[in-house]
């Protein structure tokens, strides 16, 4: 036997006004997803344990098993895995996304989706005015990136930028949570402040204010901590793997679990990424000598984002009819039978524009098993699926049942 897991980042959702009281899952058509709920068995998946940052990093830690209680470092740290920035056990990393800041407020979290080559050009900048052998920033993709901060404390608070458009940003400056924390806290601060200098006339920015983009004119750090210590899936349930994603947090932690990275042409973590590459590609690897494939897409929490109804319909479509279609085509012919799994990592509803704790809706597809009785993949559906609700390793266990 062999597994996949297909994650919708951020594809759940609450129901929203203009849909008539329904979720883009609801309306969404997705004839492929639907056929395996018909032919698997549901549930729903508290991905995030309470008293946790419902984000991409504890949600995928759950998704593959782990608690993310014990391992749960940070995005920056998964991130570093990922970009092959070697991290001593007393660095701290952090996720440094460039943003966008208008009137004193966070006008997004990605300076509108800037591209990896601008904003290259600017963490470059950083580096060459701020950047020493105790800090540095590491240049990732598009807005996300990585920064190091040698013997720096984790005992900060630090607010997502997603999680506060249309906010102040000196309200949701860096805060100590203890005395130990106050000299990092402070720096970070002033870290951000002189970003705002350097990056304000920046070539990159007056080019994009010009052509009537936002600027990437301040960093946000945010997401502190240090190298974990994980257990390979290989470890844990006796499995070879790989994991496909646009995302350096994805890829950092399946480095962590132990997974090989497969990296495929074109994919972005958006709604134009490739999905038809990344569908071949997990059909490849469970073709060859992989036992498990993790297949994570960005693009529906990205919408989610943007409060974009409309694409996130369109994302999750697109999920349906150029990934799950292939995967279903192609595996049906293999002579080892394959275990499909459908989940988000969480909810990123439309109308917060964040993540949530709420659990996911999920689906897992066991060939020749019995299924229950339920027809469509949403979130009011696959309450009342055979699995209930489960947390912890249940739904890893389920999948590879181990």
């Amino acid at each position: 036997m062999k597994y996949i897991i297909i994650l919708g980042d951020g594809m759940s959702d609450r129901p929203i006004k203009s849909l008539g009281g329904r979720t883009p899952l609801m309306v969404a058509d997705i004839p492929h997803i639907d056929a395996l709920c018909e032919r698997g068995r549901c549930g729903k998946f508290v991905t995030v344990p309470e008293g946790m940052p419902p984000g991409s990093a504890v949600a995928n830690l759950a998704v593959l098993g782990y608690d993310p209680a014990e391992v749960f470092q940070g995005r920056g740290v998964l991130e570093a895995a990922s970009m092959g920035v070697e991290l001593e056990y007393s660095d701290l990393a952090m996720r440094c996304n460039l943003i966008c800041i208008e009137d004193k407020k966070i006008k997004n979290h990605s300076a509108g989706h800037i591209s990896t080559e601008e904003s290259h050009q600017l963490i470059e900048a950083l580096n060459e005015q701020l950047g020493s052998d105790m800090m540095r920033f590491y240049p990732g993709v598009s807005y996300r990136h990585l920064f190091v901060l040698k013997n720096g404390s984790d005992a900060v608070s630090c607010t997502p930028p997603h999680d506060v458009p249309g906010t102040d940003y000196a309200d949701v400056l860096i805060q100590a949570t203890e005395s130990v924390g106050e000299r990092t806290a402070a720096l970070l601060n002033i870290l951000i402040l002189r970003s705002q200098e350097i990056l304000k006339d920046h070539p990159v920015n007056r080019k994009r204010i010009s052509e009537g983009k936002d600027p990437a004119n301040s960093v946000w750090f945010w997401s502190p901590g240090y190298r974990p210590m994980m257990k390979t899936m290989t470890e844990l349930y006796g499995i070879k793997g790989a994991v496909i994603s646009a995302v350096d947090l994805v890829k950092g932690l399946g480095i962590y679990a132990g997974l090989d990275v497969i990296e495929v042409e074109g994919a972005t973590g958006l709604y134009d990424t490739n999905y038809e590459g990344k569908a071949k590609a997990a059909v490849d690897a469970l073709k060859g000598d992989y036992d498990f494939v993790y297949l994570h897409v960005e693009a529906t929490d990205e919408a989610g984002h943007e409060g974009d109804v409309d694409l996130k319909i369109r994302t999750i479509e697109y999920l349906d009819s150029r990934i799950v279609k292939y995967i279903m085509e192609q595996t049906s012919n293999m002579p080892e039978d394959v275990s499909i799994a459908i989940t988000p990592d969480h909810g990123t509803p439309c109308d917060v524009r964040t993540h949530v704790h709420d659990p996911v809706p999920f689906l897992i597809y066991h060939p020749g098993e019995k299924p229950d009785d339920i027809m469509k993949y949403d979130e009011t559906g696959t309450e009342n699926g055979s699995y209930g609700t489960i947390e912890g390793d249940t739904f890893i266990r389920s999948l590879l049942r181990n």
